[in-house]
């Protein structure tokens, strides 16, 4: 009996020391049981997710403690991203961050806001010296909240190595119970050269799969030639939860043979965009559903692809019968497994479409410059992945540069030249995105030099000019003019701006800077008492707010506290 117990403790350290990354090294951020909202790596809008979403049971305030000792080496608070975080940088190397806080553990929001005051601003970041803020293992580090981009109240985890790119938490121990295998909806077969078909089709098709008993799939047979290639639409659950998350690790073959791998442990920061290229963007624009391309296309740097035989794609000649065969992960290895026989039929095909006469070719390895009446748009060299024909027209003030069904990799230039207009109609003007059915203008940050308003974008679309010439609007919520508002901890003013939004405020009491937090769900400024500010019984405060195009309101109320 003794030498098994010794042979079992012997095979659990001689896996752990295999694993490259520490187990038991950093504990749970919350006191809770981990359920996820989101997983490492899922797909999300223009970026793969980069830590874990945590489940705070629908509230704020939840006590969040630092997975192991450190020092506090980051700060941050935002209105939008990642609210408040804080990065804890750890002796071995890793770095853990804390995101969307409520509010930080009392000796580091003091530090913060002495730097909120010095500074003046509610939006901060700051690097601390590793001497500044040091931190225990399963110290309260800080509370769970709602705040920046956040859908609803959670907990953003991550785990960076050195190189501060993310890794998934899960491979450092994290029990996260997960007994469901993923599920995979849809499949699709993509010809992707000249001559090349599936089932007849010359562009994406659909391929109908049924669920097998066993929860595995299989697909009808497909007639296919050529070079062509797979996607696939398929998500996780986890055990305590109904949302949908991400998977962990897809594996292709052909007849036998791995074709391609895409493993979800760690990704870069500078890559994370080209999740654009990884997914048929074109149907995701029109359906927002995401499929997962099973094949490397030019341009695509993603590491997270590894290409065992032709970039994933398959070479189906006719007279042959061939398996290609979909492995699904999650991360507890539980597996979906889908097969697709394929009858290689070479056929007589119709002729491809031609390519309207009326678009513009845009080479994608040189900059482009397009050019009508008063409006004008810079392409950068590689700002499209590959060669693309794309609508240009414009008409009064108004340009229709394509639709937003193709990526881009970088930021292009839109400029109008507004020398025709005069007086105050001339500085209210911004450049707006038109919203895809036309009812609606949205704000894209615009800068203006001389007669010209440059917008810079990473979406083709129709885009207009815009005018706001309204100011924004500034009440109150929780007292009155004249109030005695003594027993009360904060003061809260509502801000808004309907057209262009709110680019910065300012708030004094008694002609002092306050701190005033905003948060944009709210639209809600709100002043904490307790930062004992105010030691005067009468107390005049004056709030200024200004929008996006340079609209200014000031609001000043007056009110008493003993």
């Amino acid at each position: 009996m003794k030498a098994l117990f010794f042979f079992l403790v012997s095979v659990v350290t001689f896996c752990n020391a295999q694993s490259p990354y520490p187990q038991n090294y950093f504990s749970s951020p919350l006191d809770i049981t981990l359920i996820l909202s989101g997983t490492f790596a899922e797909l999300r809008s223009n970026h793969f997710h980069s830590g874990l979403d945590i489940k705070t049971q629908g509230k704020e305030g939840l006590k969040t403690y630092a997975s192991a000792e450190g020092y506090v080496s980051r700060i941050k608070i935002s209105r939008y991203g990642y609210g408040k975080a804080l990065y804890i940088t750890h002796p071995n190397g890793y770095t853990t961050v804390y995101a969307h806080l409520q509010k930080f553990a009392p000796r580091i929001q003091a530090y913060v806001k002495t730097q909120q005051y010095k500074k003046e601003t509610f939006e901060i970041e700051l690097f601390p010296k590793a001497d500044d803020l040091k931190i225990e293992a399963k110290e309260v580090i800080a509370y769970t909240g709602n705040t920046g981009g956040s859908g609803g109240p959670h907990l953003h985890f991550e785990i960076r190595d050195s190189k501060e790119r993310p890794m998934n938490p899960m491979l450092f121990g994290f029990e996260i119970k997960d007994t469901k295998k993923p599920e995979i909806y849809e499949v699709f077969g993509y010809p992707l050269s000249s001559g090349s078909h599936i089932n007849g089709e010359t562009s994406r098709v659909k391929i109908r799969i049924i669920k097998l008993p066993n929860g595995q799939y299989k697909s009808e047979q497909i007639t296919a030639f050529g070079t062509v290639g797979f996607g696939i639409i398929s998500t996780d659950k986890q055990d305590y939860a109904a949302n949908k998350n991400g998977v962990s690790y897809i594996r292709t073959s052909f007849n036998g043979t791995k074709r391609l791998e895409v493993d979800f442990k760690r990704f870069s920061f500078n890559e994370t965009k080209h999740l654009n290229r990884y997914i048929d963007y074109a149907y995701f624009f029109k359906t927002k559903k995401r499929i997962q391309k099973l094949f490397i296309e030019k341009n695509n740097p993603l590491k997270l692809l590894k290409s065992h035989v032709a970039q994933g794609m398959l070479s189906i000649e006719d007279n042959t019968n061939s398996i290609y065969k979909i492995s699904v992960n999650d991360f507890k290895g539980n597996q979906s497994n889908l097969s697709i026989p394929i009858k290689g039929v070479k056929k007589e095909l119709l002729e491809d479409k031609p390519v309207p006469t009326n678009l513009q070719q845009i080479i994608a390895s040189e900059e482009t410059v397009l050019e009508k009446d008063h409006i004008s748009v810079q392409i950068f060299k590689d700002s499209f992945y590959e060669d693309v024909a794309i609508n240009f027209e414009v008409s009064n003030d108004t340009l229709k540069l394509h639709k937003p069904n193709i990526p881009l990799q970088k930021s292009m230039n839109i400029h109008f030249d507004i020398s025709q207009y005069k007086g105050n109609d001339r500085d209210q003007l911004f450049i707006a995105s038109v919203s895809r059915y036309g009812n609606k203008l949205y704000y894209t940050p615009t800068k203006k030099r001389g007669n010209t308003l440059t917008a810079r974008t990473k979406y083709l679309g129709t885009y207009t000019l815009g005018i706001d010439d309204e100011k924004p609007e500034i009440k109150t919520l929780n007292f009155k003019n004249g109030s005695w508002i003594s027993n009360y901890r904060y003061l809260k003013i509502k801000i808004s701006d309907q057209i262009s939004g709110i680019k910065n405020y300012r708030a004094t009491i008694n002609g002092q800077w306050i701190l005033m937090e905003y948060d944009t769900k709210t639209q809600t400024l709100t002043h904490d008492f307790n930062d004992a500010i105010i030691t005067d019984t009468k107390n005049n405060l004056k709030v200024i707010v200004t929008d996006n195009v340079g609209n200014s309101s000031t609001f000043e109320t007056t009110f008493y506290r003993k």
